[in-house]
């Protein structure tokens, strides 16, 4: 038994920091080598875990320890007391009951005065119960603090967004950090000039620059380095597209844990998030964050070739609303390079098969694009005049359908709440089956949940487009950006356009005519013009 190791265990948590410096660690080492030498317990090591909850066991002390129980090398475990051995009283009486007898392993509790050798240890369920419950008290006190927290506007989360740093004056406040915004605003920028966040990452990578973590570590004098700490993933570059905290918003309760012995995240719908608007200067533009979370929400992928089509996730088919496909090939000149409807794709019954090809488009779209330049800075007065009209009028159109769709929404939500109740009722009276009961009630409680989801997104729907005025400044201000354009770009697709809708092709007149809607930006017009595609091939041929 010489050659076993006494296994010295100490740990302690940021709850434990309450009781004072009885549960520090340095008094724990103390008194556990003390008790080891008056009681004759040899070859001594500590295995410590300084900063982990006690209501699980993914602790890296504990788990070390655990690995030299189950190699043989540990005879004797000894703590200070139960509670630091664990505060779960599950899985604290499964290690002490039946994991270290298998491994022939002792147990101490010094200020508990218990040892597995003895035979009077009733009183240790007690203690793990009342254990448990101060994790259970405790847990429910600090999401007390943390709520309060969180509803007056002060920032949950303890890591800093990543652009950000804590203000030397308020803990609570967040400045601008001179050496990462630069590096935020650049991965915006290079999404909306096209880059997907996989490509993004590579760029970063490639120019060296730090990760976040490996940023915040470099700060921190003997930090833990690296092996690569210029490797940018791409989750992380998704992650800094979606924050809102950019836009100068205190974001809090995106998440919560299960109970106080699960310590996993798990998301909150968006409809539980609290943001506070304008808590810290921002990052990022709403004009650029909105184009980014279009572009994110249709999400372009290389062609095999490796350009990405300047037009993905922003046309449409006019006619059932599909997006429009890019069909391309080497068999293909460019000018031949064309796209379709996806549904007609799919299936023929569904649209019609027209379609637009990319060179006529492009020089459609660039033609329209110089046309209301040149309007809004020759006639900015009547334009102002005319956009806050069109705005006017489309948005009320959109919330009037919007309510409508909710209110029908609603209403079928209170009718499958009296149906189930009568369904219930007649299973109980023996009218329907338990098999039929349980079927019909899985088709309500589902068509409940998705309509439940869509009148959430109405809502949130209504409130945008409330809260929205037509932004002719901002729209005004993105023209003067360009004196001239020569040519279309990610760029500039997405400071202008909202989307594009081809309709399908009128050939009544003996020539091919198509028409093209330009949904601008800002809510300030759509323009439609008719094209006809041959005239644009005979004016490419003369030059």
């Amino acid at each position: 038994m010489l050659d076993l190791i006494t296994a010295l265990y100490c740990r302690l948590s940021s709850d434990d920091d309450l009781a004072g410096e009885s549960n520090s660690i340095t008094n724990q080492k103390a008194m556990l080598e003390k008790y080891a030498a008056e009681h004759g317990f040899q070859n001594t090591k500590f295995y410590i875990d300084d900063g982990y909850s006690g209501t699980n066991f993914d602790r890296p002390g504990f788990k070390s320890m655990l690995e030299d129980i189950e190699n043989g090398k540990i005879g004797v475990v000894i703590t200070k007391d139960l509670s630091r051995l664990g505060r779960n009283n599950l899985l604290t009486g499964q290690y002490i009951e039946m994991i270290f007898p298998e491994y022939n392993v002792r147990y101490i509790a010094v200020n508990d005065v218990f040892d597995t050798i003895r035979s009077e240890n009733e009183m240790m369920i007690l203690k793990n119960v009342f254990n448990d419950w101060f994790a259970r008290d405790t847990s429910k006190k600090i999401r007390a603090v943390f709520s309060a927290k969180g509803k007056s506007g002060k920032p949950l989360t303890t890591n800093v967004p990543y652009g950000y740093k804590k203000s030397d004056e308020d803990n609570n406040k967040w400045v601008i950090d001179e050496k990462t915004a630069p590096v935020v605003q650049r991965i915006f920028k290079l999404c909306i000039e096209g880059l997907g966040p996989t490509q993004i990452a590579k760029v970063l990578t490639k120019e060296g620059v730090l990760i976040p973590t490996a940023y915040y570590r470099s700060k921190k004098p003997n930090s833990q380095t690296f092996k690569n700490p210029t490797r940018w993933a791409t989750e992380t570059v998704v992650g800094i597209l979606e924050r809102e905290e950019y836009l100068g918003h205190t974001v809090n309760f995106r998440t919560h844990i299960k109970s106080h012995s699960c310590k996993k995240k798990i998301d909150n719908p968006k409809e539980d998030w609290l943001i506070f608007h304008n808590t810290h200067e921002p990052i990022i533009s709403q004009h650029d964050f909105d184009i980014v979370q279009e572009i994110r929400r249709n999400k372009r992928r290389n062609q095999k070739h490796g350009s990405i089509n300047l037009f993905s996730g922003m046309v449409y088919c006019a006619d059932c609303g599909s997006p429009m496909y890019l069909c391309r090939s080497v068999r293909l000149s460019e000018s031949q390079e064309h796209m379709k409807c996806s549904a007609n794709s799919k299936d023929k019954d569904v649209c019609s098969a027209h379609y637009i090809r990319t060179s006529v488009l492009k020089e459609i779209v660039l033609n329209e694009l110089r046309r209301m330049t040149d309007f809004v800075r020759g006639q900015e007065d009547e334009f102002v005049n005319a956009a806050m009209q069109n705005s006017l009028e489309k948005q009320n159109a959109e919330i009037k359908q919007a309510k409508r769709k909710q209110a029908q929404s609603e209403k079928r939500i209170a009718e499958l709440d009296k149906l189930f109740k009568r369904l219930y009722e007649d299973n109980v009276l023996g009218k329907i089956s338990d098999e039929r009961f349980r079927s019909l009630s899985e088709t309500y409680e589902n068509e409940q949940e998705e309509l439940k989801r869509l009148v959430s997104e109405l809502r949130m729907f209504i409130e945008s487009k409330e809260q929205k005025t037509a932004d002719t400044e901002q729209f005004i201000g993105t023209v003067k950006k360009y004196t001239e354009i020569t040519e279309l770009t990610q760029e500039i697709m997405h400071e202008f356009i909202e989307k594009i809708a081809v309709h399908a092709p009128d050939k009544s007149t003996g020539h091919r005519t198509q028409a093209i809607e330009i949904h601008w930006r800002f809510n300030v017009a759509v323009t439609t013009t008719v094209a006809d595609s041959r005239e644009y091939d005979k004016k490419r041929k003369a030059v």
